[in-house]
C-alpha cells in the first residue's frame, strides 16, 4: 500500500483528490500492479511493497469488525484500493468515508477505480484537518481507521506522529487496523519499535494469523483506544 507520510503537502482544502479526478475506469489486475510496482520502484520510502495487498488480507482487515454503529472511518494509504472494497461493502450506508493518499500517481488510480469516494492527497499526520474539511470537527470524531501505510519503513518519528494523531481523532473505544509483513516485523528494529509504540498508544493491541495468500505473507494488527 502506498504511504500517507509528511513529506508532501495536501491539495487544496476544498478540493479532495475524488472530485478533482474523474473517471470510472476499471482497473485490471495487470494495470493495478504495475502502477504499484512502478511506485515502489520510485518511492520505496513511502510505498512499502511491489505489488498490491490480496484479497485475502482485506478479509483479514475487516474481519470480527462490528460496523452497524459507527459514523466515521478512513483508511490510509489506500493505494489503488486493495482494501477499500472490502471496507466499504462492510460499512452500512450512510456511514462517513474518507481516504488518505500520499502518492499522486496511485491516487490518480484510485479515483478511477473509486470515483465516489472521497479521496484528499497528503499526509497521514493531516488527519485532523481533512476531518475538519469533512465536517467532523474537534477530537474524538471517528469511529475507525484502517491503514495500508508501510510503518516498518517510516522512522521513529513519524510512526510516532501518525499514531498519535490518530488517537486524537478517535473516539473511546474506536479501532485501528493495519498490517505487517510476518517475519518483518520481528527481525527488524523499525518492525520491533512500531509494535511497541501500537502498546503504548493503544489500550489493547492483537495480532492476526498469518495471511498466507498475500505478497509477502502478512498478518493484521487489531487496535482499540482505550475508553
Amino acid at each position: 500500500m502506498a504511504s500517507s507520510t509528511s513529506s508532501s503537502s495536501s491539495s487544496p482544502a476544498s478540493k479532495p483528490a475524488a472530485q478533482a479526478a474523474g473517471g470510472g475506469e476499471v482497473q485490471k489486475p495487470l494495470a493495478r500492479a504495475g502502477t504499484f510496482a512502478k511506485a515502489f520502484v520510485f518511492s520505496p520510502g513511502t510505498v512499502g511493497a511491489i505489488a498490491p495487498s490480496s484479497q485475502a488480507l482485506a478479509a483479514a482487515m475487516v474481519r470480527g469488525v462490528d460496523f452497524s454503529d459507527m459514523r466515521a472511518v478512513i483508511e490510509y494509504g489506500p493505494g489503488c484500493g486493495s482494501f477499500t472494497g472490502a471496507i466499504r461493502a462492510a460499512a452500512p450506508k450512510g456511514v462517513k468515508y474518507f481516504a488518505i493518499e500520499l502518492s499522486p500517481k496511485l491516487a490518480e488510480r484510485f479515483a478511477a477505480a473509486h470515483p465516489d469516494a472521497r479521496l484528499y492527497i497528503g499526509s497521514a499526520t493531516e488527519v485532523a484537518e481533512f476531518c475538519r474539511q469533512e465536517n467532523l470537527s474537534g477530537h474524538v470524531c471517528v469511529d475507525a481507521v484502517f491503514s495500508g501505510l508501510p510503518f516498518a519503513s517510516f522512522g521513529v518519528d513519524l510512526q510516532r506522529s501518525i499514531l498519535e494523531r490518530t488517537v486524537q481523532v478517535l473516539r473511546p473505544g474506536g479501532i485501528f487496523r493495519t498490517f505487517a509483513y510476518s517475519g518483518f516485523s520481528a527481525l527488524t528494529p523499525a518492525g520491533r519499535r512500531f509494535r511497541k509504540l501500537l502498546h503504548k498508544h493503544f489500550g489493547s493491541v492483537t495480532m492476526s494469523k498469518t495471511v498466507w495468500k498475500n505478497l509477502p505473507p502478512a498478518f493484521v494488527y487489531s487496535c482499540r483506544k482505550e475508553g
